[in-house]
């Protein structure tokens, strides 16, 4: 009855007319900006930073959430008519939408994407509302020990889990928590590597750090490919999926919405691997693998609905744990932070609007989603062909300005053009941003917990293994570290005992 009660408490706070307004401009922005290829959510939710300093704390999460869920819609578009995905989890989509569409599909194609991100969305938040509060109630247990092992068990898993090379990703992860140490220190309040400068006393800005490291490196690298978007021409039609389609996709949509949902809890997945991991099991599972690639309606239902989902279970260690799972929750993290609130256990009870708001909105914007989607697919294919030579200068303009605009400092501008060369030559040499930015977030949290657990055991460093689920955490987490020199090793041993 109590969940009933904060449900419906929820309803009325993100039916507010400012409220709803607020998700209807998440929801249009983030559709918008998966449909344009090489922009992303991450750089657009720290370009719009400076508006939400006008707006109450509800209302400005409503929209960040927005924008980012809205991305996973809009992303299916460009990979099904385009076969150039607009956000990174729609890469999968690609594969057998396009095909989809060049056998006189894509309606279908994009019908079934929406229907089954709906559907995932829709449980998603369920599965907020009824993990989030016990969740919560846990967490208030957890002192400076257990919060200190979480987060050492969620740096190992960004970089285990992560794509590309482990050991580039425990090296962006430890750069990340070496620029987290730039500014006074948390304890003292005793400068660290300022160098004499005011702007670095309050440490490295984050959004300047992502707008370079995502938004002017993912410029500068589509203009060097000279990016040329080919819209398939043909008539779209038949949006809603048959009743073929649905038995065909039913199997994938619950399946994938299951495995997006507790995959996105985990820190370091994000919405890229789940989407993928949906893929294999579809094709593992079809009766006709074969399929698969030539366009298969599974192949976009299964992923896509694990995106959508995979943005619902995220928002569950942000909300009761106030830990990040990934860099987008980092940068959702930094909007609560600039309006003075604390994610983590206390915020159901300290603020409750804010929390189930937050949660609720995400079922309204859903629905928004769905009837926004299908009406519009003719006006996305009328966007998707706006030269990128147009589009680039306008998201340089609106990178230096929102930048500039958070603190009038134009040294933050120079951070963002710095980061933007370096991200740049990380994405040209293959080093994943991502475990940067999380360990740059996370890092000053694992210092204060280390040093507090510190403090209470009067210099021991026993509190970290004697405490049962720190220990637990920590153990984990150097498990994860050993299973890649063990593995190997270990199937090596088989494969001889089987000759």
């Amino acid at each position: 009855m109590e969940l009933f009660d904060s449900v419906l408490y929820g309803f009325s706070v993100s039916l507010e007319p400012f409220n709803l307004l607020a998700c209807f401009v998440g929801v249009f922005i983030g559709t918008l900006i998966g449909v344009l290829p090489g922009i992303g959510s991450v750089a657009t939710m720290s370009l719009l930073f400076p508006v939400t300093y006008a707006m109450s704390p509800t209302s400005s999460i409503i929209m960040m959430a927005g924008i980012y869920y809205g991305a996973m819609y809009g992303g299916s578009t460009t990979s099904i008519l385009v076969n150039i995905p607009g956000e990174a989890a729609s890469v999968v989509t690609c594969l057998d939408g396009h095909q989809m569409a060049c056998q006189g599909r894509a309606g279908p194609a994009l019908g079934i994407a929406a229907f089954g991100s709906f559907i995932a969305g829709t449980f998603s938040v369920v599965g907020i509302m009824l993990l989030g509060p016990p969740l919560a109630s846990i967490a208030l247990r957890f002192g400076p020990p257990e919060i200190f092992g979480l987060l050492i068990l969620g740096f190992t898993m960004v970089t285990y889990l992560g794509g590309g090379s482990r050991l580039k990703s425990a090296a962006m992860a430890i750069l990340g928590l070496f620029l987290g140490t730039i500014g006074l220190d948390p304890i003292t309040a005793t400068p660290r590597l300022t160098y004499g400068s005011i702007t670095l006393m309050d440490g490295l800005g984050l959004v300047p750090m992502i707008m370079g490291l995502f938004g002017i490196a993912e410029v500068l690298l589509n203009i060097e490919k000279e990016l040329k978007q080919e819209v398939f021409q043909t008539q779209i039609k038949g949006l809603f999926p048959n009743r073929q389609d649905w038995r065909d996709s039913a199997g994938a949509i619950t399946r994938g919405s299951l495995l997006g949902f507790f995959l996105g809890i985990l820190p370091g997945m994000g919405t890229i691997i789940p989407s993928f991991i949906s893929y294999a099991l579809e094709r593992r599972l079809s009766k006709h693998p074969e399929k698969f690639g030539k366009g298969a309606i599974e192949g976009v239902a299964g992923p896509e609905s694990a995106n959508n989902s995979a943005t619902g279970g995220s928002m569950i260690p942000l909300l009761t744990l106030g830990i990040p799972p990934n860099v987008v929750m980092a940068v959702l993290m930094g909007a609560f932070l600039i309006h003075g609130v604390q994610p983590g256990p206390l915020l159901i009870k300290e603020h409750p609007e804010i929390f189930w708001g937050v949660v609720t909105s995400m079922y309204v914007g859903n629905a928004m989603l769905l009837v926004l989607n299908l009406p519009l697919i003719g006006l996305w294919v009328q966007l998707l062909k706006v030269p990128y030579r147009i589009l680039f200068p306008l998201i340089l303009l609106l990178c230096v300005v929102g930048v500039y605009s958070l603190s009038v400092n134009i040294w933050d501008i120079v951070i963002m053009l710095v980061f933007g060369g370096v991200g740049y030559l990380m994405k040209k040499f293959e080093y994943e941003p991502v475990p940067l930015v999380l360990a740059f977030v996370l890092g000053r949290m694992v210092e204060e917990s280390l040093r507090q657990s510190l403090v209470l055991s009067r210099g021991s460093l026993k509190i970290l293994v004697t405490r049962p689920l720190a220990g637990a955490f920590l153990l984990a987490a150097f498990v994860l570290v050993l299973l890649p020199f063990v593995t190997p090793r270990i199937k090596g041993l088989l494969r001889t005992a089987e000759e």
